[in-house]
């Protein structure tokens, strides 16, 4: 597919086969004749959503047919910058396959046949069968899963409101590894400062690919500007690899025993910092027993990385402390281990006393905390919209089949259960499943297990802006207006300071499409639950936010981003001392200039806990971080990985037309000694497959990839028949993955063994 400027400007990249593809398809901007863009604004401050990040933007409208997205430069961090991704919103925004109209399935599930209906028809189906399933089975029966973050919250208020306690985010497909140890050891979530650290060690966690702007933005001005050193612990070369001093080609899934190791040279060196351990660390000495045994020899002969070199740079990372860190990481080489080696992560950091310091983890600071120590009140409160005699179902939750999960499910639950539930009814039968702006069946595994769910389930319904391969599953679609049209509530984005930023509607609906939050208030009026919906509008909501305080309400949407007072770090003196100054009745410093007497965490013991109590009553054997050996793959497969891109996010955007021009395709990165074995050549078409999958794709041979593994970035292969651009190009992933959970955390298992044919 060809991208120039004509074809850019009359439909973002759309290609003559496209467009006929798309005309056949009911309900889709193909149908509609282009007309101008209304802008809302000369200038509309929002925030982006083309990845998770979702990152602070201004946008305007050019000329009524185009539409300019720049960063807000009132959010430094961020660097006024957007990527690729972001830069490509508009493309999404009037793409001709895009769905702008409801629509109803004729036929079976998953043949493509649709019939446009209007939105109260659209309500009554939903009313009808959502009612007649809670009436016959009970309300529990039906799930409800939405993408995390923005708008989720209504989606699962109106699952309250119907009397269904399972709500699910795509957290056990992404992130929550990292979620579930942080709480586990800190009692709750903690940032980075990477762009502080004066050594930064880095497992996989590709911020150059998978990028966060804020983040990404840190870590480079850290290494180009401060002089900071990058070591990076990955089995493949990727972006960050290539931008880092060291490289290592870490055995799939062995992260955990570097990791230990490190603890160990810690610890036998006396390097760790004693003072910080005692005063807020729990359970050191049980910590310590445990990683006597883990020295850099056992964890070179676990993970192929030279002892010599785990022992140099952990005296080197010792030397930076505590402004340095180890990555926690985000998605990484997922095993059965994963909270064992995020709670390893986090160790690292904690041995050299960096929370609350420059250049290492600390707290996000919000208004309510922030203004205690300022005493006054420097940054507004929001309010949370809360309903009275809001419903409380008394059922189970289908993921609570064990209690090893209890930290998981204020993060959004075990995901993958609503598979478990259908087809084994497990702990019970399952018959509907609500969903918005997620792809189970690219983010879960074992993808025809996925299928089989959606075919099985009596009622299916799914909001979003395509259809998606997993939409193509339902019964009923709802079309959600982009995030360049709608507007949504206030959401804090406090670091060190507090934050708050909104998303505001750039330019009027195309079509007849509606945001999300008011879809689900609409389909609980229908099905009689309008009195948990009081509100009107998202002004409503937003001056509830606000506490009524219009200027406030109308100084946030002016600058789409704002901020208050002076950053703080409760172990910095500079920063504690600037703060004091700030404010005449700020609380008084500690002896030492700090607040370090101030630094709690929300865990029984109320410290940092190197070893918990708490998990080893929900997971026998697990209250001490230790290392288990584990089996991906059998011994004539090779380990299969996965990762991000830049200018994709995961399978969220294969079909947005700018970037599918970009990057259409994932070739497998085969190391060339082992392409050499199999007659294998760059290009080549190539089976891969397992006991889970077959896929079919081609080859990249590279040294960029160990010898014993393979890689493709994620998101690619769908078998959609709708959406031409995503469909059939590439290696869908998660059908060769099998359906694994791990202990504790949740998680999907996102590392197995393959085979590799050519064809």
């Amino acid at each position: 597919m060809k991208l120039d400027r004509r074809t850019f400007i009359k439909g973002a990249g759309a290609g003559t086969a496209t467009c006929a593809l798309a005309s056949m398809l009911p309900g889709s901007l193909a149908a509609l004749e282009r007309t101008e863009l209304k802008g809302t604004g000369s200038e509309v401050a929002s925030i982006c959503e083309m990845c998770s990040t979702r990152c602070p933007i201004s946008a305007r409208v050019v000329n009524g047919k185009n539409v300019s997205i720049l960063g807000n430069p009132k959010a430094k961090s961020f660097g006024g910058a957007v990527c690729a991704r972001g830069g490509a919103g508009h493309s999404q925004l009037y793409d001709k396959q895009r769905i702008v109209k409801p629509l109803k399935r004729v036929g079976e599930r998953g043949e493509g046949n649709w019939q446009e209906i209007e939105w109260d028809e659209a309500y009554a189906i939903i009313a009808d069968n959502l009612t007649r399933i809670k009436n016959q089975y009970g309300a529990e029966t039906v799930a409800f899963s939405s993408k995390s973050g923005s708008l989720s919250g209504h989606l699962f208020h109106l699952a309250k409101a119907y009397g269904s306690p399972n709500t699910f985010t795509h957290a056990t497909t992404c992130p929550a590894g990292y979620v579930v140890a942080a709480q586990a050891m800190f009692g709750g979530k903690v940032k980075r400062d990477l762009g502080n650290s004066k050594y930064i060690i880095n497992f996989g966690h590709n911020l150059y690919e998978g990028i966060n702007m804020s983040e990404t933005r840190g870590m480079m001005n850290a290494q180009m500007e401060k002089g900071a050193k990058l070591v990076v612990f990955e089995p493949r070369f990727s972006v960050v690899a290539d931008k880092a001093d060291e490289w290592y080609a870490i055995k799939p899934g062995t992260d955990v025993a570097v990791a230990l190791a490190m603890c160990h040279v810690l610890i036998a060196e006396n390097l760790y910092d004693k003072a910080f351990v005692d005063r807020y660390v729990s359970g050191f000495e049980a910590f310590a027993d445990e990683v006597k045994a883990y020295t850099p020899e056992w964890a070179e002969s676990v993970s192929d990385v030279p002892a010599e070199d785990i022992r140099r740079i952990t005296r080197e990372y010792a030397a930076c402390a505590p402004h340095a860190c180890v990555d926690f990481g985000h998605r990484s080489s997922f095993t059965t281990e994963e909270f064992e080696m995020r709670r390893a992560l986090y160790a690292a950091n904690i041995l050299i006393g960096n929370i609350e310091r420059k250049g290492g983890l600390y707290f996000g600071k919000k208004a309510s905390s922030y203004n205690k120590f300022a005493g006054e009140s420097v940054a507004p409160s929001l309010a949370k919209p809360g309903v009275k005699d809001m419903p409380k179902s008394d059922a189970k939750r289908i993921d609570m089949v064990d209690e090893q999960y209890a930290m998981l499910w204020s993060s959004g639950g075990v995901y993958q259960t609503i598979l478990d539930a259908t087809l084994e009814a497990q702990p019970y039968q399952l018959r509907g499943w609500v969903m918005s702006r997620t792809n189970p069946m690219q983010t879960m595994t074992d993808r025809a297990r996925v299928v089989e769910t959606l075919k099985k389930l009596d009622f299916v319904v799914c909001c979003d802006i395509y259809i998606s391969e997993s939409a193509a599953y339902a019964d009923i679609f709802l079309p959600e207006s982009t995030y360049l049209e709608r507007d949504e509530e206030i959401t804090d984005k406090s670091g060190k300071s507090p934050a708050y930023y909104v998303r505001q509607k750039v330019v009027e609906p195309i079509g007849n499409t509606r945001p999300s939050w008011q879809i689900w208030k609409e389909a609980g009026d229908a099905m009689g639950l309008g009195q948990y919906f009081p509100w009107e509008n998202m002004d409503t909501l937003q001056l509830f936010q606000t506490g009524g305080d219009v200027a406030l309400l109308s100084k946030i949407k002016q600058d789409g981003f704002v901020s208050y007072g002076k950053p703080l770090m409760l172990r910095e003196r500079d920063m504690v001392q600037t703060f004091i100054s700030a404010y005449p009745n700020a609380k008084a410093a500690d002896e030492d200039g700090t607040y370090a007497s101030s630094l709690t965490f929300k865990t029984p013991s109320g410290k940092i806990e190197l070893s918990s109590d708490k998990v080893e009553q929900m997971a026998p054997g697990r209250g001490v971080i230790r290392y288990r050996e584990v089996t991906m793959k059998k011994a004539d497969e090779l380990f299969f990985i996965q990762g991000k891109v830049a200018v994709h996010t995961n399978a969220g955007s294969q079909n947005v037309p700018m970037l599918a021009n970009l990057m259409s395709d994932n070739a497998v990165w085969i190391h060339p000694v082992t392409a050499g074995l199999l007659n294998i050549q760059s290009g080549d078409k190539i089976r891969i497959y397992n006991d889970t999958g077959s896929e079919e794709g081609h080859a990249l041979v590279t040294p960029g990839i160990r010898p014993d593994t393979v890689f493709a970035y994620m998101g690619f292969g769908s078998k959609n028949k709708e959406l031409s651009r995503a469909t059939g190009k590439g290696v869908h992933c998660g059908n060769l993955l099998p359906h694994v959970t791990s202990p504790v955390t949740g998680m999907n298992l996102h590392t197995t063994g393959v085979k590799i044919a050519k064809i």
